[in-house]
């Protein structure tokens, strides 16, 4: 039987909507409170500050990590400021400090290797695109056969994170690696007529970042390739490659669709080509 729902959390509900949040960000936030809830055994909504202050304490002793903690924390803030209108009951919430790790890059053998690896056409191609043009995941997987703009030699992303649209660079070698596998799959019947460019089973479905997931796994393993390798990594391998080969940093913050620079110049730290070429202060000593 289905539990009803509370006046209180189709309120919350109707908040989120009436402000268009992502369904997985709704999901999320609806999870908080919940959760918020079992631990106080009681509604959320009457919450104290200090309600607040153990609850914080209670995650830290579950082990969250800290983005976990501010996660809940952004949806929690959501609660008391748009639907119960109680902000000051988030004062003793405090956001911590996330650690700033290097993202881990493939060396341009390593991501030739794993792209050869891939398991089909259409995998290998997907892989190409997330290197060759620095897309997420997600915008793989988004991409239709009417994005790939041949004429203009770019890629339309449509909805990137943020929702926002840009266009991504489109390489010749990229564009000739798209060009087979759209042969091959509209020879087999797997592309329709202005549709997804890597379809699921089902053609009028797009290709799941789940199976997009699966399919590098196992392509990293048949390539024997030791670091911990995600999609993701490939997008941090073409900002890194770019950068070595002297692109303009902004540039690449352009392409990758940053809102910051910041987050951009990170990829100047692994970037090991432009430090193998700057000459240490020791090496111009004089014997004594």
């Amino acid at each position: 039987m289905t539990q009803a729902i509370t006046p209180l959390r189709q309120r919350m509900i109707d908040d989120m909507r009436m402000r268009k949040l992502a369904p997985k960000t709704q999901s999320a936030y609806l999870l908080h409170v919940r959760r918020l809830a079992a631990f106080l055994g009681r509604p959320p909504d009457t919450a104290t500050s200090e309600d607040l202050r153990l609850f914080q304490l209670h995650l830290v002793e579950q082990g969250f990590t800290s983005s976990a903690l501010n996660v809940t924390i952004t949806g929690l803030k959501f609660f008391f400021e748009v639907t119960v209108h109680h902000p000051e009951l988030m004062a003793r919430m405090h956001p911590v400090p996330v650690p700033r790790k290097l993202p881990q890059v493939l060396s341009r053998d390593e991501a030739a290797r794993l792209i050869a690896s891939a398991c089909s056409p259409k995998y290998r191609a997907a892989l190409s695109v997330a290197y060759g043009a620095g897309l997420r995941a997600s915008e793989v997987v988004g991409l239709k056969v009417t994005d790939v703009d041949s004429g203009r030699m770019v890629l339309r992303v449509e909805q990137g994170k943020g929702h926002k649209d840009r266009y991504a660079m489109l390489s010749p070698a990229l564009l000739d690696c798209l060009r087979a596998w759209w042969r091959t799959a509209r020879a087999e019947g797997k592309i329709l007529h202005g549709g997804w460019l890597f379809p699921g089973q089902n053609p009028v479905d797009p290709l799941g970042v789940r199976q997009l997931n699966r399919a590098i796994h196992a392509a990293a393993d048949l390539a024997r390739i030791d670091k911990h390798v995600s999609m993701h990594i490939l997008r941090h391998s073409f900002a890194t490659h770019l950068l070595e080969q002297k692109v303009d940093i902004r540039v690449i913050q352009t392409l990758l669709g940053h809102k910051r620079l910041d987050t951009t110049a990170l990829y100047a730290q692994v970037a090991t080509d432009l430090l193998r070429e700057v000459i240490s202060p020791l090496d111009t000593l004089q014997p004594a």
